[in-house]
Parts: structure tokens; C-alpha cells; sequence
């Protein structure tokens, strides 16, 4: 576990075997650990210049905190950082204070505050898509990004998915490509995943081409699939960062005259649901490819893929 968390167990929990502490490490993936810790971190870091108590925490202590954070902190954030501060209680064999009625009601009036609505990323569409990769040249730089551009839409992937893909997970059949994933946000376990990604009707948009073209190119037999390069198109041998995905989404927005600001690492994920519900597609298949299991999630994009599906303004005979 984390030092910030390790800190906050009591002692008759410090002789456990180390194979024991690597199977709690193992339970969360790598970037979630690193999340709960610096939220852990931060909310030490308030207590002590509050003059608080960091564990176990009194309910009025996190209203507190919440409250201070609320004017530039959107509610997901807030409510992560109460996930971990939950963590950090439990693993230190404290109950969690996350559902004392103080804390809760503070989270619900901080939801409804007004100016404190979650702004979603935009979702970038097939014909965003097909636009920014025309502009896309076959230099190295190119092909890597119309490759992740491309196979992020296709197969729903989060950032943290894509930069997580080893060419040795992938299995290239007459059909497509079959991508293994080692762990997601739904699956922590390292159960076997697998996405089926298809050839495309048209070869310039065809993500598995594309992903094809960009490992022949690139020389990638093993590790990861997608990487950093130098200005001069050098291929690295580390691994592409969550941010740089971003960065990639951000830069194909700007190509087509969209504006970046609306656009995340998490758009290509959310074009495709969109685009989906746009062309009628059954929902439980959809969720079947995305790996969503909540259906209350998928309303923000069924709203979305359904807008402007019919003209009532036409309809009314205006």
C-alpha cells in the first residue's frame, strides 16, 4: 500500500506479511491507488492546518472540507475524495464516516448549488472523426494518432485502457482484432476482457488497418502499443501517459474547427455510445461493448444520441 495510507493503520496491523500488503495493492489498479493516495495526502495536509483530526474524522471535519472544496472542485472530484478518505478510515480499522447524515447532506447540497452542475466532456462523433484523421499524414506522429483515434472510438476505450494496451494482447484475425485487456475500471480483478474490433467499411477510417499500419510502421512486436516519440518521429520504448490521449482528442477538435476545451480523453468512449444510440443501436448491446453496468449512466448519452431526432418544430408546422 501507499505510504500516506500505510500511515494512517494502527499498529497491529504493521506485522503483516509482505505477500499479504501485495495482494491489498493488487485489489486496486495502479492509477487508482495513486488517486486514493494524493486525495489521502491532501485532505492530511487540510487537517493539520485546520487543527483537525485526520483519523479517525469527525463528520463535521469532512462537511468542512467538502465545503471549502466545493467553490472549484466539481462533485465527482469531491466524491472521489470522500472514497478515499472512506479507504483510509477502513484500512485502519475505523468505520467509514462517509455515511453519517452530516456528510451525506453536505454532498447533496453541493450537487444542487447552483454553478456546480458536472460539465461532461463532449463526445467526438464519427464525422469528427473521419474529418480529423483526413488530416492526419502517414509520418509516424500520424499514424499513431489516427491509430488511437480511431481504435479509442471503435472500441469504446478509456484513456487509461489505451495506454495500458500491450501489442502482445493483441490477436489479429480475418475478421479483426481481438483486444485483451489487462484491467479496466470495471474489471480490478485482471479477469480476461476482450474487446472484438472489426474492419471498417472504409479503409481510411478502418480502425484495425489503421492499428495495423501504425505497429508495422513503428516496429512494435511487444510492450506497449502506443508511445511517445521525439519532434523528429523517434519511437520511444515507454509507455504513452493518460494526458498525452487527451492531448491527441484535443489536437483533432482543434483540426476541424471544434473547440478543445469541450473535449477529453474521455470523448472517444463517449463518442461512441452517442453514435451508437444515434444509429438505433440496441442498448444492452452497447453496454455489452463498453463494459457499463449501470443503465442510469447510459441516460446522459441516450439523451444525447437522441437529440434532434425528431424536428417538432417542423412537425408543429413551423
Amino acid at each position: 500500500m501507499t505510504h500516506a495510507l500505510q500511515s494512517t493503520l494502527p499498529a497491529l496491523l504493521e506485522p503483516l506479511d509482505a505477500g499479504v500488503v501485495a495482494l491489498v495493492e493488487a485489489s486496486k489498479s495502479r492509477n487508482t491507488r495513486k488517486a486514493y493516495a494524493a486525495d489521502w495526502r491532501h485532505f492530511e495536509v487540510w487537517c493539520l492546518q485546520m487543527g483537525e483530526e485526520s483519523i479517525p474524522a469527525r463528520p463535521e471535519t469532512i462537511a468542512r472540507y467538502l465545503s471549502a472544496l466545493a467553490m472549484d472542485r466539481k462533485p465527482a472530484t469531491l466524491q472521489r475524495r470522500l472514497a478515499s478518505i472512506s479507504i483510509a478510515h477502513q484500512a485502519a480499522g475505523y468505520p467509514s464516516p462517509a455515511g453519517a447524515p452530516l456528510v451525506r447532506a453536505t454532498m447533496q447540497g453541493i450537487r444542487r448549488t447552483a454553478g456546480m452542475v458536472q460539465r461532461q466532456a463532449a463526445p467526438l462523433m464519427v464525422e469528427h472523426i473521419r474529418r480529423a484523421v483526413s488530416l492526419l499524414d502517414d509520418s509516424p506522429h500520424g499514424l499513431r494518432d489516427k491509430a488511437l483515434l480511431l481504435l479509442g472510438l471503435a472500441g469504446a476505450f478509456r484513456r487509461s485502457e489505451l495506454v495500458d494496451l500491450d501489442a502482445q494482447s493483441l490477436e489479429f484475425r480475418e475478421q479483426g482484432v481481438i483486444v485483451a485487456l489487462r484491467r479496466s475500471k470495471t474489471n480490478q480483478d485482471g479477469q480476461p476482457e476482450t474487446k472484438d474490433i472489426g474492419y471498417g467499411a472504409d479503409e481510411d477510417t478502418c480502425p484495425v488497418r489503421a492499428l495495423r499500419r501504425w505497429l508495422d510502421a513503428a516496429a512494435i512486436t511487444d510492450g506497449p502499443v502506443f508511445r511517445p516519440m521525439t519532434r523528429g518521429g523517434r519511437v520511444l520504448p515507454s509507455r504513452l501517459r493518460g494526458r498525452a490521449v487527451a492531448r491527441i482528442v484535443k489536437a483533432a477538435a482543434d483540426r476541424i474547427g471544434l473547440s478543445p476545451e469541450q473535449f477529453s480523453g474521455h470523448s472517444l468512449r463517449a463518442g461512441f455510445v452517442t453514435q451508437s444510440y444515434r444509429e438505433g443501436v440496441p442498448e444492452a448491446d452497447i453496454m455489452r461493448h463498453t463494459g457499463h453496468r449501470s443503465r442510469a449512466v447510459m441516460g446522459k448519452y441516450r439523451r444525447e444520441g437522441e437529440r434532434f431526432l425528431t424536428n417538432f418544430t417542423a412537425r408543429v408546422g413551423l
